[in-house]
């Protein structure tokens, strides 16, 4: 049990410590990683510019369906 709780915890002050790589992680993480993987590297500021991405991006491609 040990052993998890320390990888988290330094996995969580590297990201504290280097926010540029902390896009680049999620992005390699999500390759193979689950959601939740992907949700918490982010940060709450990065989740919501994904999910304004994708409805932004949703609204774009239903205008150029529908005509």
């Amino acid at each position: 049990m040990r052993q998890p709780d320390t990888r988290e915890k330094m996995r969580q002050q590297e990201l504290n410590n280097n926010p540029g790589g902390n896009m680049r992680d999620a992005s390699q993480r999500s390759q193979s990683g689950s959601l939740v993987d992907l949700a918490n590297s982010h940060g709450w500021k990065g989740l919501g510019v994904l999910i304004i991405v994708l409805i932004v991006g949703y609204v774009i491609v239903s205008f150029l369906i529908n005509g």
